[in-house]
């Protein structure tokens, strides 16, 4: 078996490599910037690595100011030169050209005269960040690697006298290990068509997700009189993306049926209000009184046939007369009289908002539509060489061990991107246009785009597929606070050594670049993340053999479609083939996925970890604090073992491996209190239990540990909550 396209990362090592940066004295910043027109235009390299020229009144000619590490230099600055800050005795500097009044890079010195500086301002030095060790090692690369935070020229300080800087950074905690190779082999593929990403695209996309997220807040408020079902825009893209065949990767446009099942049941659950958790006496008798209220104007102003018209208004009715004259009913009566007010009036609310509804749907996804045609062609403009199919030869047969996504097409020029550092954030800065993400991920993004990518040896496209990338995940899950953090939530560190260690697990099915514990790993967008690693999606990966972990996003229609995915893998393999699954153990009523996983001939085991006994990590990791990693996990997890027969015999759920792995998944806290297996000292997991609320879920809908209701208005339960989907699964 080849192992051919275990890809450029094959012995490579995991550690970023920091290249010699900028040999120049640490001086204080301009007194007076101006253009200076008598000297050339600095090139882009240095723009872009935070350099400046200046003028300087004092000696009435230009200078050159870094505004990352307030450097100040006469002459040029060189890539490649070293840096006093970081490197403040000049190990890695070149051999020096001229004599002590040149630097180790042959550079000059600013004068002694500018070295005099007076009063107070003198003593207080610019603060200057830990450098992050992420530039490749490659001559000529983006400096970034050598960017601190941007501070304000100060127009009154003076230069100073350099000292040594701290050292580079590397990220205190790390949830990734991206040493650990695959055994995940598939059958060699063809380069894909995609297009590759660009930043204006990206931007125009953005612009035009936030424009379709408003249609539908207002179709929602002029139709139905309420607020959309929190999140279930993302949803719908979720399960619109499991059918979809269009050719935008975050924009639904070719979809059958039109209308969308799931945000057609979130909207109708809604109807003719929202019903949330119910704590006390007072708070069940008034949404009892409004349900009775919403239902009767409803029926009254729609189109409604008379019996409905008869039964709604009678039971509302009905329900307003007894709250009348029974003041001393308990929380558990009002329950109830709700619980019967909505058996007697959903279904004819049900049938009145019907055609509404699916009004809305199909709303939406023309809008959809029309914005991915737009796209496209302005996609298409942009790129130097047009798009072009693949021929219809059969792709090669070679199995060959699992490698990233392949583009066909090649990237054109890309615009450049504004990078630099506040404290422990980098920033990213594209026409006025922000993504953030911490330090720690920023050098997890490089060294997964050193391994998987092969066409930017120089990674002169690295900040733009950056910028692309956090802005596709952003534009999906919304910008509201912690919108969509738990679709993209992650298994705990310990959980993913243990699987790797006891069953072989080296890939995830449902990750992105920013969530993924391994470096190989599927995810929804083969165009931006193919550059860090992804396989991509996984319902069009087909391993032939090898172990994999799958946490997906808590979504019906994708979830039953992922097993009947495993089932087909598992039938036609006879190569050692195994998934560990993990899914949210929802029985009132239970999922039609996990009813058949554990009605499947594949199953080897299945195992039940309880509420608020094991924890999951944020799904918002690569932004929120250390603290908030973590948070506990406030409904049931099933662990599911699908294995074929060769599977089962090498990489069976035995006593001892499903004992190792439960230990691993229980919380820090508790594992650090057990000698059986002490969690490691570098997790410190947040208990977020006051964060999140009991879980419900109604009937076709979707649980939510935030408490969301996505059931039907047919369901039994009337505690739901409307909160966000808060579930702890990777997209």
């Amino acid at each position: 078996m080849s192992n051919d396209s275990q890809g450029s990362v094959k012995g490579e090592a995991a550690a970023p490599v920091l290249p010699p940066s900028g040999s120049a004295s640490s001086q204080g910043p301009p007194l007076s910037p101006s253009t200076a027109s008598r000297t050339p235009e600095l090139p882009d390299e240095l723009i872009q690595a935070g350099w400046s020229k200046c003028w300087s009144r004092r000696e009435n000619r230009p200078y050159y100011f870094n505004r990352f590490t307030n450097q100040s230099l006469w002459e040029v600055p060189v890539l490649g030169q070293h840096d006093v800050i970081s490197d403040p005795l000049g190990l890695n500097a070149a051999p020096a050209e001229g004599g002590d009044s040149n630097l180790g890079n042959g550079q000059r010195k600013r004068r002694n005269s500018e070295e005099q500086g007076a009063g107070a301002n003198n003593l207080k030095r610019a603060k200057v960040e830990p450098t992050t060790p992420i530039s490749p090692s490659t001559p000529g690369a983006k400096p970034w690697s050598s960017a601190a935070p941007e501070e304000k020229p100060s127009q009154t300080a003076m230069p100073t006298t350099p000292t040594p800087g701290p050292a580079p950074y590397r990220p205190a905690v790390i949830y990734w290990d991206l040493d650990i190779q695959t055994n995940a082999v598939i059958r060699e593929q063809r380069p894909a068509n995609h297009l590759p990403p660009h930043p204006e695209i990206e931007l125009q996309r953005a612009q035009l997700v936030t424009k379709l997220r408003q249609h539908y807040h207002e179709l929602c408020h002029q139709r139905e009189g309420i607020d959309p079902p929190r999140e279930s825009f993302n949803r719908w893209l979720l399960e619109r993306k499991v059918i979809d065949k269009g050719q935008d990767p975050l924009l639904p446009s070719e979809c059958e049926p039109v209308i969308s099942p799931s945000m057609f049941r979130e909207v109708m659950n809604d109807i003719p209000i929202r019903l949330s958790r119910i704590k006390y006496k007072e708070e069940a008798r008034k949404l009892l009184f409004k349900y009775a209220e919403a239902a009767k104007r409803m029926i009254d102003s729609r189109n409604a046939s008379p019996e409905s018209r008869k039964v709604v208004k009678w039971n509302a009715e009905d329900t307003m007369n007894w709250l009348r004259r029974d003041h001393s009913a308990s929380k558990e009566d009002y329950m109830d009289r709700l619980e019967h007010l909505r058996q007697q009036c959903g279904p004819h609310v049900t049938a009145v908002a019907k055609d509404s509804v699916e009004g809305i749907c199909s709303k939406i996804y023309q809008l959809s539509t029309e914005y991915s045609r737009r796209l496209r062609q302005t996609h298409l403009s942009l790129l130097q060489d047009p798009a072009t199919e693949t021929g219809s030869s059969p792709p090669p047969s070679r199995l060959v061990y699992c490698y990233p996504v392949r583009l066909a097409i090649p990237t054109p020029p890309l615009p450049r991107v504004e990078l630099h550092f506040e404290n422990d954030v980098a920033c990213l800065r594209f026409r006025g246009e922000m993504v953030k993400v911490n330090r720690g991920h920023f050098s997890k993004l490089e060294l997964l785009y050193r391994y998987s990518c092969i066409d930017d040896p120089r990674f002169e496209k690295f900040l733009s597929r950056v910028w692309c990338l956090l802005k596709r995940y952003q534009v999906m899950f919304g910008s509201g606070v912690n919108e969509g953090t738990g679709l993209q939530g992650a298994l705990p560190v310990p959980v993913f050594e243990a699987l790797n260690r006891h069953f072989g697990v080296s890939f995830e099915c449902f990750a992105s670049p920013l969530n993924c514990y391994f470096k190989q790993f599927c995810s929804a967008f083969p165009d931006s993340d193919a550059f860090f690693g992804s396989r991509g999606p996984f319902l069009s990966f087909n391993p032939v053999s090898g172990s994999f972990e799958a946490n997906p996003p808590f979504c019906e229609e994708l979830m039953d479609a992922m097993v009947t995915h495993f089932e087909e893998l598992l039938e036609q393999s006879t190569e050692p083939l195994s998934f560990i699954i993990f899914v949210p153990e929802w029985r009132d009523p239970v999922t039609p996925a996990l009813t058949r996983m554990e009605a499947s001939r594949f199953l080897r085991h299945q195992m039940n970890v309880p509420a608020y006994e094991h924890e999951y990590r944020s799904g918002g990791q690569h932004l929120c604090k250390r603290e908030e990693m973590y948070y506990r996990a406030v409904h049931g997890t099933v662990v599911l073992f699908l294995q074929n027969d060769a599977g089962f015999a090498k990489w069976g759920p035995t006593t001892e491996r499903l004992a190792e792995l439960t230990a691993a998944y229980r919380p820090a806290s508790a594992r650090s209190s057990s000698l059986s297996s002490p969690g490691p000292a570098h997790i410190s997991p947040a208990d977020r239990d006051s964060a999140h609320k009991a879980p419900d879920r109604t009937q076709s809908g979707v649980m939510s540990p935030g408490g969301h209701d996505n059931g039907s208005s047919s369901s039994t339960s009337t505690s739901t909550s409307t909160s966000p989907q808060d579930k702890p699964a990777a997209v």
